[in-house]
This record gives C-alpha cells, sequence and structure tokens, in this order.
C-alpha cells in the first residue's frame, strides 16, 4: 500500500497539437466516447465545475448533532469558507460508511445542515465515503496501529461481538463480505485493517443501492466521490461463490486452489502485489474479472444517482501494481463525471513532483475524451507550504485544485496545525485578483504523443530488464519535462483509431508497447504511410491485446516497410533518445531555454484571452518537520526552498507558430505586482523571450497582460 500511497498528483483536460490547423487548434477526428457525460444537463456542460475545492473536515463530535455547538461550527465554518473563495467543500470524514449504520439518523442531519449553511454563499457539497469496507482492527496492534494512521476516517467501529450482529436494511455485513482462497475466512486488508465486501455480492449492491437512496432523499448534496472502487484485499481474495460463477460465465474458467502455482505464482514473496502468473491466460482472465466487477459496481452507482455528478478516488492510473487491487481507470470512466487523482505528498517526496507528471496527464486524457469532463488533483498537506505546493501542480497541469490537510495520517495532531481554509485564502484570493485563467477550456500546447499501453499493464508485462512499460512512459515524460517540450498521453483505444491518430501530425512515441492489437497495427501502419512519424523502441508487438504472445513481433513486419519516418531509437529507461533526435535535426522543440536556472520547468497552455506559460521549479529542496514523521517513518514536509540559479530566463520560440504578445509574469511570491516580458525577434523564423523571475522560488506564470 506504499506503494500506492506514496505519491500521486493531478489532472486536467486536453489539448491541441502542433498540427496543420496551427497552435491552439482543437484536434479533430478523436474517436468518440460511446458513453455521454451522464450528469450534463441539456447544453452538454456538467452539472458545476470544480475550480477552488476544500476538504470539509468532521470528527466524532459532529455526530452530536444538532447540539448548538456543532451548528455554530457549521455556521462559521461555511463563512470561512466562503472568505477562502472556495467553490466546493468536499465531505471527509466518517469514511468508512456502514461502520457508521446506527447514526445515519445524526450524521445526515448534519451534512443537510452543511448544505443548508454552504448553499447560502453558492458553495457547492460533495459527499464523499467508502461504500465497501468496514473496520475491524484485530487485536490491540491493530487497533493502536488504526490510532496512528487513519484517524482521517474518524474511528467508530463495531465491538468485535457486536460485529456479529451488524447490519444494514436486513443485510448482515459478516454475509457480504470477500472470501479469502487460503482459508475461506473474510477478505481483510491488513493496511487499513478493513473487511472488505465483495463487489459481485448481490446482498451488498442492493444494500448499497438502498443507503444511496435514502442519503439522496436526507442529504441536498450537489456531488458524490464514492472512494474506493477497488480490492484492498488484493489478491487472496475472493472465492466466494458469486466470484466464482462470474468467472466462470464470463471467461470459462475455474479459480484454483491456493497454491497452484501455474495460478497464483511464488506466494512466498512477501509483496503480495508481486503474485500471480502472467503466464497463464486464465489468470489474467481472473485479474480482468476483477475489474469488470468494479466497474459493474460503479454503473450500478450512476444509475442510482442520475444527473448528480460522481466522482471516485485514482491514487494512480499507469503502474501495473494497480491489478493487484482491482484499480482500472479506463473501466470505470464511462460512468464517472469528475476525474481526481490523489496526491499523498505529506512527506518530503513531495517537492519531486515531476515523478508524477505522466499521471496526470494520463488522467487528462482520460477527462477529455469523457467531454472534457471536470479533473481534479488533491492535494494533501501538513504545514503550509505543501498547501501552496498542491495549488502549484493545480496551476501547472491546468486543473482544479482539492486542497486538504491530513492530520489523521498522524498519531496527533501538530500544535500549529492550520485548517484548510486558512491555507488557502491567500491563494485563492491571489488568483482571483491577479490571474483568473479558466481550466475549463484552456488547451494545452502538444508536441508529441506519448502512448501508454493499457494492454501491457493488464497482461503484466516486463521486459528482459525487469520494467514495465508504465516505466517506459516515466522515463519519456521526465525527459519531456526537462526539455519544455508538451506532450500528451495517448491510450490504447485511441491508438485503434487511423483517423483519431492521424488526424494530429505530431510524433507518436511508442517504447515497450508490446501487447498490441491488430486493430493497433493496422492504425499505425495506415498513420506511417500518410506520412506520420513514429519514434519506436521496442520491443514491439511481441504479444496480442490478451496478452498471447505473438509467433513473430509485429516490428520485424514494420521494418520491412521501410517507412523514412519511422524512427527506431533507444528505450528511454536506458538512454536519452530525445537528445539524439533534436541533435540530428529531427525534431525541433518549440520552447528552447538559451540560459538561465535550467530547473525550471515551463509549459505552454492556450486560453480565450491567448498564450500563456506556467512555470514550475523542478530544483524544490525540502526542509523536513522536525519532530514529525509519518506512518513509513519520513518527516513531515515543513518547508522548501529553491535549488537557486539564475532565475533571469531566456527561451527561443517558433514565432510562425505561436504568437507572445503583452505578457506579464504574475507569482503569488511576487504579491500583486507584475513584470513585463520581453519579446524580440530572432534568427530567421524564431525569436527571443525574456522571462524575469527573480524573487520567485516555486511557480509563475506569463500569460496576457490585459487580464
Amino acid at each position: 500500500m506504499a506503494a500506492l500511497s506514496g505519491a500521486g498528483l493531478g489532472l486536467g483536460r486536453r489539448i491541441p497539437s502542433l498540427s496543420a490547423e496551427g497552435p491552439g487548434a482543437v484536434v479533430a477526428g478523436v474517436a468518440p466516447d460511446p458513453f455521454p457525460l451522464l450528469s450534463s444537463g441539456a447544453s452538454g456542460s456538467p452539472a458545476f465545475i470544480p475550480r477552488r475545492a476544500a476538504s470539509w473536515w468532521t470528527n466524532l463530535e459532529d455526530i452530536l448533532w444538532p447540539e448548538k455547538k456543532i451548528v455554530d461550527r457549521i455556521k462559521r465554518r461555511a463563512e470561512n469558507f466562503a472568505e477562502a473563495k472556495i467553490d466546493t467543500a468536499i465531505n471527509f470524514g466518517f469514511h468508512v460508511r456502514f461502520d457508521f449504520s446506527n447514526y445515519f439518523g445524526q450524521l445526515h442531519g448534519y451534512y443537510a445542515n452543511v448544505c443548508e449553511e454552504l448553499h447560502k454563499y453558492d458553495i457547492k457539497f460533495m459527499e464523499h465515503y467508502s461504500c465497501n469496507h468496514v473496520e475491524r482492527p484485530r487485536g490491540e496492534e491493530g487497533l493502536r496501529q488504526l490510532q496512528k494512521t487513519q484517524r482521517h476516517h474518524v474511528l467508530l467501529f463495531h465491538d468485535p461481538a457486536a460485529a456479529q450482529y451488524a447490519q444494514y436494511e436486513g443485510h448482515y455485513f459478516n454475509d457480504l463480505c470477500e472470501v479469502d482462497i487460503r482459508d475461506g475466512s473474510r477478505g481483510y486488508a491488513d493496511y487499513y485493517a478493513l473487511e472488505v465486501f465483495c463487489h459481485n455480492n448481490p446482498g451488498f449492491l442492493d444494500m448499497h443501492k438502498k443507503y444511496l437512496q435514502r442519503l439522496m432523499k436526507e442529504v441536498p448534496f450537489d456531488g458524490i466521490e464514492i472512494d474506493d472502487m477497488c480490492d484492498y484485499a488484493g489478491f487472496t481474495t475472493c472465492g466466494c461463490k458469486y466470484c466464482r460463477e462470474r468467472l466462470r460465465k464470463d471467461y470459462g474458467h475455474e479459480i484454483p486452489p491456493f497454491g497452484d502455482n501455474y495460478f497464483w505464482g511464488d506466494t512466498t514473496l512477501k509483496d503480495k502485489s508481486l503474485w500471480g502468473n502472467y503466464e497463464n491466460p486464465a489468470f489474467r482472465d481472473w485479474l480482468r474479472m476483477k475489474s469488470d466487477s468494479v466497474a459493474d459496481h460503479l454503473k450500478m452507482i450512476k444509475s442510482t444517482i442520475g444527473a448528480l455528478p460522481l466522482m471516485t478516488c485514482c491514487s494512480n492510473a499507469g503502474p501495473m501494481v494497480l491489478n493487484s487491487i482491482a484499480l482500472n481507470l479506463e473501466k470505470m470512466a464511462p460512468y464517472l463525471d469528475f476525474f481526481m487523482l490523489e496526491n499523498v505528498g505529506i512527506n518530503i517526496k513531495a517537492v519531486d513532483w515531476m515523478i508524477m507528471d505522466a499521471e496526470a496527464l494520463y488522467q487528462k486524457d482520460v477527462a477529455e475524451k469523457k467531454g472534457n469532463a471536470p479533473a481534479i488533483t488533491i492535494s494533501y498537506m501538513i504545514c503550509e507550504k505543501g498547501g501552496y505546493l498542491g495549488w502549484c501542480l493545480g496551476r501547472f497541469w491546468g486543473v482544479a485544485n482539492w486542497s486538504s490537510t491530513l492530520y489523521g495520517r498522524l498519531e496527533e495532531d501538530p500544535v500549529d496545525a492550520p485548517e484548510v481554509e486558512d491555507v488557502m485564502t491567500l491563494y485563492n484570493n491571489w488568483d482571483i485578483r491577479n490571474s483568473d485563467l479558466n481550466d475549463a477550456n484552456e488547451k494545452d500546447l502538444v508536441e508529441v504523443r506519448l502512448v501508454t499501453s493499457h494492454y501491457c499493464r493488464e497482461n503484466g508485462w516486463r521486459g528482459t530488464d525487469g520494467l514495465e512499460q508504465w516505466d517506459r512512459v516515466k522515463a519519456w515524460s521526465s525527459l519531456l519535462v526537462k526539455n519544455n517540450i508538451g506532450y500528451r498521453l495517448l491510450r490504447s483505444g485511441e491508438l485503434s483509431d487511423s483517423k483519431a491518430i492521424g488526424d494530429e501530425h505530431t510524433p507518436l512515441i511508442l517504447d515497450g508497447v508490446a501487447c498490441l492489437s491488430d486493430s493497433q497495427f493496422s492504425a499505425l501502419q495506415s498513420f506511417l504511410s500518410k506520412g506520420g512519424t513514429v519514434w519506436l523502441a521496442g520491443p514491439f508487438g511481441t504479444h496480442d491485446e490478451k496478452g498471447f504472445r505473438r509467433k513473430a513481433p509485429l516490428s520485424d513486419e514494420l521494418k520491412k516497410s521501410r517507412h523514412k519516418n519511422l524512427v527506431v531509437v533507444n528505450t528511454a529507461t536506458a538512454s536519452d533518445p530525445l537528445k539524439d533526435l533534436i541533435e540530428e535535426g529531427r525534431f525541433r522543440p518549440m520552447l528552447r531555454q538559451l540560459s538561465g536556472n535550467p530547473l525550471w520547468a515551463a509549459r505552454i497552455r492556450f486560453y480565450k484571452e491567448g498564450p500563456a506559460i506556467h512555470f514550475l521549479n523542478r530544483g524544490l529542496v525540502a526542509v523536513p518537520h522536525p519532530t514529525i514523521r509519518e506512518s513509513s517513518g519520513l518527516p513531515v514536509l515543513k518547508d522548501f526552498h529553491s535549488a537557486g540559479g539564475d532565475n533571469k530566463l531566456e527561451y527561443e520560440f517558433d514565432a510562425g507558430k505561436i504568437l507572445f504578445s503583452q505578457l506579464s509574469v504574475r507569482s503569488p511570491e511576487l504579491g500583486d505586482d507584475r513584470r513585463l516580458v520581453t519579446v524580440r525577434k530572432g534568427k530567421n523564423d524564431r525569436s527571443i523571450l525574456q522571462v524575469n523571475l527573480e524573487g520567485v522560488e516555486t511557480y509563475a506564470v506569463a500569460q496576457q497582460q490585459t487580464i
């Protein structure tokens, strides 16, 4: 679980490319989404679009509503949210929801009161809870572990004796749990001390549906995040009769006894996420069945709540480890209206934001393909500067920011713990005064398209170097960010559509795309035959989309075609192919830095007001808290500073493809001051851009002076 919660960062919308239509043009020809935006009104727009969200934290005392001090506290906090210019409050607490089944009346009354006060200021309220677990710590050690790391859930769970009779709507919780394949016990998620409900159990689905129907009647919430739509018990579950029947019916397999190494792999490994034999097609189909089940549960939720916007948590989207918990964003996407990526960055590693840029753009593409659905990054913090870093990340990625303290992950609250609304008042108000750019319709500059293969992840493919395809995607992402090259992620579905990939005239990067369907290969051949450029690093097409090995890799056939625009490169995990491509004159970046601190990442984005450049420092140095550590043992992020360098930056850009005029630099670190950006003509069709970031350590934007 540490791998899943160590870092996660943002998402957003999409993105024009440097195509024949010119800079800022919307890319045509993208394959249409077969699932329309379910929460749209007649105009096709979402019910609302969060921009400045924050967690509405609750604690155990709030269940005493309508006690006067609780009601008064709701009023005061709603006022503070309004002053902080927060437009969306997202519930956090009373999280493992069925732990509170005996108190739903008071709980719903509390949330209805919260909605009443927030709506006075036109602030939306999103409910947020985990539906498919109950807290069941095993012994005193488990109880103490919960109190150290999971206090933010609000811990009020059943005594072991009472837990035998715990139920809602006639469904006993013990009867709804997954079955551990090893010994037949109830499925258990060790890290969170949770017993896990089965997504295929009809009793659980009936109970959850009835709870949703009651919640909608009693609480006038504006949207909902139903969390943990996955399987935290992992590869040890589920062996219940419903899962066995579904695997048999949908895929024609039986779940073998635990210990069958041909299916379960090496179960002596301490890391259970590494169990399983991906060489066995039955194992691969079992994983597909598990993620199918989660998606079907989400489909039921969406059919129940109707037009209300639906969101779920997605700590990551790209790496293969997600197979172990059946977390599959692409399968869930048809039923979601908002898309959120979690940033669990409360420790000192949070400053290494660049490692999650690929995750951000992966989810940007998912959101864009859902009709430009709103996209949100949640940024956790313990200290004030962590909140600022999260705000900066949202700006850099062009997405809504959900700010959230996370003191419950610590054993006790810091003595100087700020409230999230107090932290965000400064930045949100600065934003409105100085740089109120609306990311709902923004388009990132795209110079290349980086292919990520869902098929490689789902089929558990790794190269001879032990690395998965997502490792190669991350390596390319790092190179592109360092060179200030605009890119987007292109996923497996779009790669099958020859028109979609051909309508953009930017290079495709395929590194380690080993699992490839016939339709994808055909689309790539068509793209190449029409002059499209492909940068290819093998292995390529060694397996089909179901993970079956081909007699010969498709790279052999592709190379026989002798396309001049097929450029074979080395993998980005072992070299710098981008450097070679630029030096050989095969690729010319839109923006090339000439002087100044090279640790500033620059990203060009188009708004209705004109193009803007967002700058985010890659050289942040973490300052650890002197005494507070999180559960992993790492110090909490107290502060950070820049590694330093000459912040008078100079760039060369292609003036024939993009026009910068009347830009000024703004940053919260400069207050309300603005600095003009100088543009002068260079050689040939290039111009020179001079940007003064002196006095800025973290983030700045150069945007149209008229705003």
